[in-house]
């Protein structure tokens, strides 16, 4: 049985920072793509970033030279590093894991870790 579990998230002031981070049960290796959503209040659910398992990375216009998705295998984890953020980037944000796709991972779901940021 597959679980991720984030954490990270929390209160922060427009223009700081966080690290997201996601921990599997077990090796990530498994994973077609492993990723990052986010759903903000009144808004669908979009994709933010994603890690194929050949390391190529997708992030989505609006994150583009703010977010960074990584991983370390070593620890079965993976990571958002969100950097200047905004007031829009107020949202849940959830991690994901795929065993076929490469891109959109949504197979696996976490709980969720929130992310408020405060103008």
């Amino acid at each position: 049985q597959v679980q991720l579990g984030e954490s990270g998230g929390g209160l922060v002031q427009a223009g700081g920072s966080l690290r997201l981070s996601c921990a599997a049960s077990g090796s990530i290796f498994r994973f077609s793509s492993m990723g990052w959503y986010r759903q903000g209040p009144g808004k669908d659910r979009e994709l933010v970033a994603s890690v194929s398992a050949g390391g190529s990375t997708y992030h989505a216009d609006s994150v583009k030279g703010r977010f960074t998705i990584s991983r370390d295998h070593t620890r079965n984890t993976l990571y958002l590093q969100i950097n200047s953020l905004k007031p829009e980037d107020t949202a849940m944000y959830y991690c994901a894991a795929d065993a076929a796709d490469p891109t959109f991972p949504d197979d696996y779901w976490g709980q969720g870790t929130q992310v408020t940021v405060s103008s």
